[in-house]
């Protein structure tokens, strides 16, 4: 448990311990916390992984992004209704397991894959899903029978520009604050060049100096882990094999803006990371690198706290998530002021993501000129990039910026592609024939997920799914968000059963232009992404959906489904 009393981490000790959030727990958690009744309803509401209802012994989480969806879904989640006799968002009859779905889980690699009881299972199918189940029903320990994954790292084709994979010694980074002032420090991020790696790219050390700037003596840190962008891995990699290195990078940020306390905002589906963590934590502590005169640095006092999201992908962006630490619904706050002005508790903040922070303290350790030299002229350094899909070698790879999409799907194995989503569905969708396009602040952004798509593969059926995505996700307080994702399936569903025409693909333009135009914040704007792109650069696909506007009234299609259900019945 926390030093600091997280409210998400309050709900998260009781829904272990007693298997569900009950009224009693409830009741008791408002009396704790002073917090109305109804406040905390309003809190719970909102995340996902939150169940006010009891639920079975094993709760199953199995992820059904496209990625899942091309690897067998379907098969493996009626392997698991009839493995375990229950049906999707249903408790079997005995409360021995609970089904359901899961948006992208961090585990795009080893699809088709599942969270039971929060540790992973990878690469599953039908077989894997029955023997497993029978394991569960004989008492089996689930943690005898959880996978262990480690995404495959590929580092940098050249040798000489490998930065982030590469050994870790721990403390080599932070042993140097005693010969540094903060400006040394903040001078040495802005010599390298070092931007924000989780998709914004705003330059880190303006970040710190602003923080370091305000006047106010209460300061934070917060590393942004709530990595939920579809197709992204990245940071769980980092975590699992540098959990030191992240720390580090805490402590350098923290030791730069003058702050004494940091906190890892770790999304809630990858609470089977949490041991590394506090192994981490606690081989920190003694060896004097947080605390009192950290890093023997004197009158320099840090220390890092773990807060656990709980699934809600609106998080991931920085102010929700300061809304969420402070124990509230994670909705995105109106920018009046910048988090390093206000953040968390109304108190200045730098929110760095996980890679940012790791980058940093390699910065320290090996100097600014060696990253420097591991450039493209617009964009200095490396970057990890999470590549899944159809390619046979799937994983983590360190590239320079300016590599070319060409290069990346010939390094990856990529199988006959026909489409690649870049930074997840609200990113880039472009053709694999734009093989000259380079990675890099200048051309192609890319925050850290590349998907891969052949031919075989129904574009269609990605735009729905990301749609279901983003429907899911919405926080649903601006309409534009709110209603034009539904507005958004609503026409795709046309689109599927052939009943779209001309018109319904203006609609579904327009639909997509008035979220990304007038939503009130990054999900909502870039949820249409995908759709606006594909009409433009995969045109085959509309036309191959749509009919025209005389096309002939197909009686027995239309009535279908009516009398499916009819014969049903009978």
């Amino acid at each position: 448990m926390s030093k600091q009393n997280f409210l998400l981490n309050q709900l998260w000790k009781i829904q272990h311990d007693e298997g569900y959030l009950s009224d009693k727990s409830i009741r008791q958690l408002s009396r704790q916390t002073g917090r109305s009744w109804v406040d905390l309803e309003g809190v719970i509401s909102f995340y996902h992984f939150f169940r006010r209802k009891p639920a079975g012994r094993y709760t199953i989480h199995l992820n059904n992004s496209i990625l899942s969806e091309f690897a067998g879904f379907t098969d493996v989640l009626a392997a698991f209704q009839d493995a375990t006799g229950t049906r999707l968002n249903h408790t079997d009859p005995t409360n021995m397991f609970t089904l359901q779905a899961a948006s992208c889980i961090g585990l795009s690699d080893v699809e088709p894959a599942a969270l039971i009881n929060w540790r992973p299972f990878i690469n599953l199918t039908p077989e894997k899903v029955h023997h497993l189940i029978h394991q569960l029903r004989t008492g089996t320990d689930i943690d005898d029978l959880a996978d262990r994954p480690l995404s495959d790292a590929y580092p940098n084709a050249d040798e000489d520009k490998h930065l982030m994979i590469r050994p870790y010694h721990a403390g080599m980074a932070v042993n140097k604050l005693n010969l540094l002032s903060p400006d040394d420090v903040i001078r040495e991020i802005m010599e390298a060049g070092l931007t924000g790696l989780g998709g914004a790219f705003f330059p880190t050390h303006l970040k710190w100096q602003s923080c370091r700037n305000q006047a106010e003596p209460e300061k934070y840190v917060v590393c942004n882990a709530d990595e939920g962008e579809p197709g992204t891995f990245k940071d769980r990699f980092l975590i699992q094999k540098y959990p030191g290195l992240l720390l580090e990078g805490m402590i350098i940020a923290g030791y730069a803006v003058g702050a004494k306390q940091g906190i890892i905002y770790l999304r809630g589906e990858y609470q089977y990371l949490i041991p590394k963590i506090e192994s981490a934590l606690h081989h920190f502590r003694e060896q004097g690198w947080l605390g009192e005169d950290a890093c023997g640095v004197p009158g320099f006092e840090f220390d890092i706290d773990l807060a656990i999201g709980a699934g809600a992908y609106i998080c991931g962006e920085e102010t929700a998530l300061l809304e969420s630490l402070e124990g509230n619904r994670g909705e995105p706050r109106p920018r009046v002021h910048y988090p390093t002005e206000k953040g968390y508790l109304g108190k200045p903040t730098v929110v760095n993501n996980v890679e940012t922070l790791c980058t940093a303290a390699r910065i320290l350790e090996q100097g600014y000129q060696p990253y420097m030299n591991k450039n493209h002229p617009d964009s200095p350094g490396t970057k990890l990039l999470s590549i899944a899909g159809d390619c046979q070698y799937p994983g983590i790879y360190e590239i320079t910026w300016g590599i070319t999409i060409g290069e990346l799907l010939d390094r990856c194995g990529a199988e006959d592609p026909y489409a690649i989503q870049v930074s997840g569905p609200s990113g880039e969708f472009i053709p694999a024939t734009w093989r000259d396009r380079m990675l890099g602040l200048h051309d192609l952004r890319c925050g850290g997920s590349v998907m891969i798509y052949n031919r075989q593969r129904d574009l269609l059926q990605i735009l729905q799914n990301y749609n279901r995505f983003f429907l899911q996700e919405s926080c649903g307080v601006c309409t534009p968000c709110r209603a034009g994702n539904y507005m958004l399936s609503v026409q795709l569903r046309k689109m599927e059963r052939g009943l779209a025409s001309t018109e319904d693909v203006d609609k579904l333009n327009d639909w997509a232009k008035l979220m990304e135009y007038n939503s009130r914040c990054g999900l909502g704007q870039t949820a249409p992404k995908a759709i606006i792109q594909a009409a433009q650069r995969f045109p085959e696909i509309m036309d191959q959906h749509t009919r025209t506007k005389n096309a002939p009234f197909d009686l027995d299609l239309a009535t279908a489904a009516y009398d499916r259900i009819i014969n049903e019945l009978r």
